[in-house]
């Protein structure tokens, strides 16, 4: 089968989207379907609405001719008009793969009836969607689109050879000192590094200690201020940015971690959950969005209300003082990873959606 993916920039983009899209590819490529990715600058959102006008996209398909397109739903502002022309050149099936959607997040107020008619115009030229998790879905439907096909395929969290054991996750649980807490996401407001630094202002300083794996240099603004808080704070012995993390240097952070904290205000679905949980690290997480699709609230993490810096305090606070805890929560942790599909199994689930696309019905579930 000849399969497009329409993207923003490079597909090596170190992201959980980017990463799901990965490894569509690889797996449509290893089970002998030919694949080309199909890349648009990376600009503001502006510029990326006038793609609509190009005739530079058109051009390319009409070169390559898919049997079906795929597209990152990330894409929408490039798209949601140029599918229409997609249409009237060739009725190539359109699929979209939807993380999450941006009337998701928070925007200006002003802003968002734009936001929200741009994306929804562009759902509605789609004819069926592959969702990271049911949360995803379920926003989807509730914008009341004509229903179409789709299926939930999980990510997963078995990109690495994560190697540990239920004695040394254990053993770490009970270790003294400092509880040893790792942020690992881009560092935009969404992921909540902001609201973390203010649970930890509320915790006396000797209880704790951070490992933020992201790009703080490159994240502008919001990042240049991360880095002055914890100068201003005096906090250089206890907050340590190690910038993106290639993947043994990742697992060395993960292993030597006690706690994965991510209060993301919103979240489709959270592969960093899932990775470090992999390594036992119970994940502390927000109830907005699919991150309660892999957490038990108190059983192998904790599901907080977005933004409350006094509930995120609380829940490391609890894990620092009460180590038979963390290490039961530890545990849990390990045996919910173990239990979720591999990237396998939901990339032949996603392909079996795919090529079997032209014989499901409109109103299809899956």
């Amino acid at each position: 089968m000849r399969i497009g993916l329409v993207i923003y920039g490079d597909l090596e983009t170190l992201s959980g989207g980017y990463l799901y899209d990965r490894k569509l590819v690889e797996y449509l490529r290893e089970k002998g379907d030919t694949v080309e990715v199909i890349s648009l600058p990376v600009r503001g959102y502006a510029s990326n609405l006038l793609d609509n006008f190009s005739a530079g996209l058109l051009d390319r398909l009409q070169h390559f001719q898919p049997d079906l397109l795929l597209q990152d739903e990330l894409n929408h502002p490039s798209l949601f008009r140029l599918n229409a022309r997609l249409k009237e050149w060739r009725p190539v099936p359109l699929i979209g793969i939807v993380h999450h959607l941006r009337i998701s997040e928070r925007h200006p107020r002003l802003l968002l009836p734009l936001y929200r008619w741009v994306e929804r115009r562009y759902l509605e030229t789609l004819d069926g969607f592959i969702y990271n998790s049911e949360a995803t879905r379920r926003v989807v439907d509730g914008l009341g689109l004509p229903l179409r096909p789709g299926v939930v395929a999980y990510p997963a969290g078995d990109r690495l050879a994560w190697k540990t054991s239920e004695d040394r996750i254990h053993e770490r649980a009970e270790e003294r000192g400092p509880l040893r807490l790792v942020f690992l996401g881009n560092v935009i407001p969404r992921k909540g590094l902001h609201v973390l630094l203010s649970a930890l202002e509320m915790l006396p300083p000797g209880t704790w200690r951070l490992s933020v794996v992201g790009d703080v240099r490159g994240s502008g603004a919001y990042g240049r201020a991360l880095v002055d808080r914890v100068t201003r704070l005096g906090w250089h012995g206890q907050v340590r940015f190690t910038g993106p993390l290639q993947d043994a240097a990742l697992m060395s952070v993960l292993s030597d971690g006690q706690v994965l904290a991510l209060p993301s205000s919103y979240e489709g679905f959270g592969i960093a959950y899932l990775e470090g949980m992999a390594m036992g690290l119970p994940a502390i997480a927000t109830n907005a969005g699919g991150a309660a699709e892999i957490i038990t609230h108190a059983v192998d993490g904790f599901l907080l209300d977005p933004g409350d810096a006094h509930q995120l305090s609380e829940a490391i606070r609890r894990l620092h003082l009460h180590r038979s805890l963390l290490a039961q929560m530890s545990l849990n942790a390990r045996k919910r990873y173990l239990r979720h599909p591999t990237w396998a199994d939901s990339m032949a689930k996603c392909r079996a959606f795919i090529h079997n696309f032209s014989t499901l019905r409109p109103v299809g579930r899956n």
